[in-house]
């Protein structure tokens, strides 16, 4: 596989000013000329292999910590953005969005957050009908600003990781039953009592802090009530931590700080219940395959791969995966990828990807080797889950798991062994959205692309009405 050029200007610029050196004073150090130094770090030229080494034997740089995910997920959401409307008379080429991603993510990040506000307007006002002028503000919604700040940190929180993975060791976790050993813990080191008892069918959990007793649902899932009570030991074990990651995010409401609180809460008990080395070594001794890793940590299979999603810790990484969960509507409900796939930030998921035919075939593991309009292949894999808690008159939401990862990874999936990966024509054309999709001759499109004009001919009917100019 080959390496792209690595631009890196502002890492060096950074590693510069923490030395407090001039750029004659650096490039000496690192045996190169000031006008090379100063093309690095305005990106006019990529570092080479012995630029980075000389980089990490005098600077101490993290090599490992030079992966492209973040700009290339920055990259992704501006592209997005730019590719509406709205910039018709403005089209960047793809060396101009890297420079802005590269030299200046702030401003990038600026712009999306401008475009998300816009498109929210929009959709207020289309919306109004009678009640046109009492809109709210176009402002980022919780849910929003919390999904971003995930994103934006590939989905990884070393802090609060490397917490749960200590924490994990002193209890002797993972172990074969582990929920015996939570609620022993959480009741000798907080005096929190852990409780079965009848509530109502949507309510899994309930923590009453003036009498310390967590009572859970007794027909909810098992790996669903060891989960709940390791949020429970999150809250008690690790809200301090919390706190200050929420504060150093900066959120602008209330609400978006605790939206994050719970997703934390989340991390935590995942992390607590997969610690990172522990499961790293598994899913690579099973070779990623999900119902191997969901027995022997006793979890779900969201639960472990929505664990694998955040296998991104610096010098200890796992295989780069796309995650995302979706309901029967095509709505991503959750999302990451630390591959170059970044799912639409608006619209409908691709209807030509796998994820869409779990609903079809309820407990199989759906593969697909697909590829995506910028010429990178994939291998997916998709499965239907339930979030129901049990009973007949229970509603059980369903939704759809989405895994995979880029064919030069898929020899580390037990799920790729029989696929000819060297086949280029048996991987099925996929796009990320069609209102930002470029291909040309898709019979599943279901609106043009954004920047694309469109011709009719009314003497021929195709499968879609119209081409693209």
């Amino acid at each position: 596989m080959a390496i792209g050029k690595l631009f890196i200007g502002r890492k060096v610029r950074e590693l510069r000013a923490a030395s407090n050196a001039t750029q004659s004073q650096f490039a000496e150090r690192i045996g190169i000329s000031t006008s090379y130094l100063n093309q690095i770090e305005n990106n006019q030229r990529p570092v080479s292999a012995a630029v980075l080494l000389a980089l990490a034997d005098k600077f101490q740089l993290d090599i490992s910590e030079l992966s492209t995910g973040e700009t290339d997920r920055l990259l992704s959401a501006l592209a997005e953005a730019l590719s509406d409307p709205l910039f018709e008379a403005y089209a960047p080429s793809l060396q101009e969005l890297k420079l802005v991603t590269q030299n200046a993510p702030g401003l990038a990040h600026a712009l999306i957050a401008c475009h998300q506000a816009y498109r929210r307007n929009g959709e207020q006002l289309a919306s109004m009908d009678d009640r046109l002028g009492r809109a709210a503000a176009a402002e980022t919604t919780p849910y929003d600003e919390v999904r971003d700040f995930f994103h934006f940190v590939d989905n990884y929180l070393h802090d609060l990781d490397t917490a749960a993975e200590k924490l994990a060791h002193d209890l002797g976790l993972p172990a074969a039953d582990s929920h015996p050993i939570l609620t022993e813990y959480v009741e000798r080191q907080f005096g929190v009592r852990v409780v079965h008892g009848p509530m109502p069918t949507h309510t899994i959990r309930h923590y009453d802090p003036a009498s310390r007793v967590l009572t859970l649902n007794p027909y909810a899932p098992v790996q669903t009530r060891v989960f709940q009570v390791a949020v429970q030991i999150a809250q008690l074990h690790a809200g301090a931590l919390a706190d200050t990651i929420i504060r150093s995010a900066g959120f602008r409401t209330e609400e978006a700080a605790d939206v994050c609180r719970i997703g934390l809460q989340n991390y935590f008990a995942g992390a607590l219940m997969m610690p990172y080395q522990t499961f790293l070594k598994a899913a690579r001794e099973l070779r990623h395959d999900i119902e191997l890793l969901a027995a022997r940590f006793g979890a779900s299979l969201e639960q472990v791969c929505h664990r694998l999603s955040t296998l991104q810790r610096p010098g200890l990484k796992g295989v780069p995966i796309f995650f995302a969960r979706i309901d029967r509507a095509g709505n991503i409900t959750k999302r990451h990828s630390a591959t170059k796939l970044q799912f639409a930030r608006f619209g409908a998921a691709c209807p030509l990807w796998n994820a869409h035919q779990a609903f079809e075939a309820p407990g199989r593991i759906i593969r697909q080797l697909a590829e995506t309009p910028d010429g990178i292949r994939y291998l997916c894999l998709a499965t239907q889950v339930s979030k129901g808690i049990g009973g007949f008159r229970t509603h059980q939401p369903v939704y759809a798991l989405a895994l995979g990862c880029e064919v030069s990874y898929a020899e580390a999936f037990v799920y790729a062994d029989d696929l000819n990966l060297a086949d280029r024509a048996g991987f099925d054309p996929i796009g990320i959205s069609c209102r930002i999709c470029e291909r040309p001759n898709c019979t599943s499109r279901a609106v043009p692309p954004f920047r694309r004009r469109i011709s009719v001919d009314h003497n021929m009917r195709e499968t879609t009405p119209y081409k693209l100019r």
